[in-house]
């Protein structure tokens, strides 16, 4: 018999790890609820011609296709030629593992157009999936926590996510963190300038890669999908570029001259950042631990943004980027519903986990079960134990009872494995008293009190 195992990028949670994750989606729940984002959920599978074209050729291949129900291979004998592969799988998959949550997202919107309300507020914390190879921080099951605005071209919500960012973050105790901005007008509007227009999509996916194949790598690329030699000489300028805010708008101004897209894309920057910094200060101090950067290579290589892009990183921590998003300004209208704005931001959950993990950061309340643990002596005080365990959950206080009749020293070592911060003890004596003897597992204080006194000193 084989060993039992996962598939590779998927993993099992146990206790330890739900009560953590719990405490981001949590977190970040509290902040979309505040923020007014409406909970939303949609199929963990699609229809393939629902997801395929909507993320980019590599995109494409990381969907993970599920087989048709039955004799999926029956009429597809016949299929042959260089297309054959391809139309096989056409034909024996109809449906695919969502690969994020804002295409689904945006199939929503138009199926059910008719009852929403526009600007219309949305939150989802669901998983998604990706063939993608299996890495640190990089799994093929893992969640995202998106919240999107549609109906609204309004700079106002870019400005909103942006702090939802810093206030999700922060609240999570992350020290220090980057919010990366940028802008595809921009992007466009150098793929113009450069002459290579039509390259946009190689250009952004290419660029998007710098952080992890470095500018030779880049340029390798640029020049392998055909961006000509003097346009990849002319882009090294911008990919070099430092300085502040002023200095960087002040470029891509000058760069950008004769492009009107990307001039509007620099306004739209511009906007933002003035508007950050009315609403937040810290934010613009480009010295402060979390901020906001404008970064001119962040290009995220997915194909439906249009206008501000946004890219989040854990700083001193090795990982890639925690969240990110974008404006897209006419998603729905690949599903016949054209003209319908909307901008949204993903929290990597999974990645967020890691990097709280390794700063050591979650609350060492989380490893808490329970609150009190009644020991068991004999039937007749466990009887008794039992009703303390309901008064005391029927009060909002957690409780069980250890269920068998033990030697106390493994009932207290089970308390303490499972970091039980009370112990309540009922013996002879306390049976014919109706009291009972509370523990503190950390102090080692013991309390000799009745049950309505247990309550009210945990309740304090």
């Amino acid at each position: 018999m084989a060993k039992p195992a996962n598939p590779k990028g998927t993993r099992d949670f146990g206790p330890r790890e739900m009560a953590r994750r719990n405490y981001i989606f949590q977190t970040i729940r509290k902040y979309f609820s505040l923020y007014g984002y409406n909970p939303i959920e949609t199929p963990a599978m699609e229809l393939t011609d629902t997801l395929l074209g909507k993320y980019g050729e590599e995109g494409d291949r990381l969907i993970f296709r599920i087989l048709n129900s039955g004799d999926y291979l029956k009429g597809a004998e016949g299929l042959s030629g260089d297309a054959a592969s391809t139309a096989l799988t056409n034909h024996i998959s109809e449906k695919a593992l969502r690969y994020d949550l804002t295409v689904p997202f945006a199939r929503f919107v138009v199926q059910h157009q008719h009852t929403l309300n526009l600007p219309f507020k949305r939150s989802q914390i669901q998983p998604v999936w990706r063939a993608d190879r299996p890495q640190k921080g990089r799994y093929r099951e893992f969640y995202q926590c998106d919240a999107d605005v549609v109906g609204s071209q309004s700079l106002v919500y870019e400005v909103e996510l942006i702090t939802l960012f810093n206030q999700v973050l922060s609240d999570l105790g992350i020290p220090a963190f980057a919010i990366k901005l940028n802008n595809r007008k921009v992007l466009a509007g150098i793929a113009e300038v450069i002459g290579e227009p039509s390259k946009i999509v190689d250009i952004t996916v290419a660029i998007d890669k710098l952080d992890k194949v470095g500018l030779d790598g880049v340029n390798k690329e640029l020049a392998e999908k055909g961006v000509a030699a003097l346009a990849i000489e002319k882009l090294q300028p911008l990919i070099h570029f430092e300085g502040d805010f002023s200095s960087k708008l002040a470029f891509l101004q000058s760069f950008l001259t004769g492009s009107e897209v990307g001039l509007k894309g620099v306004e739209e920057l511009r906007q933002v950042l003035e508007w950050v910094g009315d609403v937040e200060p810290k934010l613009v101090d480009e010295k402060a631990d979390r901020r906001l950067e404008l970064d001119l290579t962040l290009a995220r290589g997915l194909n439906y943004y249009t206008g501000a892009i946004f890219e989040v990183k854990a700083l001193g921590v090795q990982i890639g980027s925690i969240c990110g998003g974008g404006r897209y300004d006419d998603l729905t209208g690949i599903f016949g519903l054209p003209g319908v704005s909307g901008v949204g931001i993903s929290f990597g959950a999974d990645r967020i986990y890691d990097v709280l993990e390794e700063l050591n950061l979650f609350p060492a309340e989380l490893n808490q079960s329970v609150s009190v643990l009644v020991v068991h002596f004999g039937e007749e005080e466990a009887r008794f134990g039992a009703k303390l365990v309901y008064q005391l959950r029927k009060s909002g206080i957690s409780a069980e009872l250890y269920p068998d009749q033990a030697k106390i020293k493994k009932q207290m070592a089970y308390a303490a494995n499972r970091s039980v911060p009370f112990v309540a003890i009922i013996g002879e004596s306390e049976l014919k008293s109706g009291t009972a003897v509370l523990k503190n597992m950390t102090s080692g204080e013991q309390l000799p009190l009745s049950f309505t006194e247990i309550i009210e000193h945990l309740s304090r």
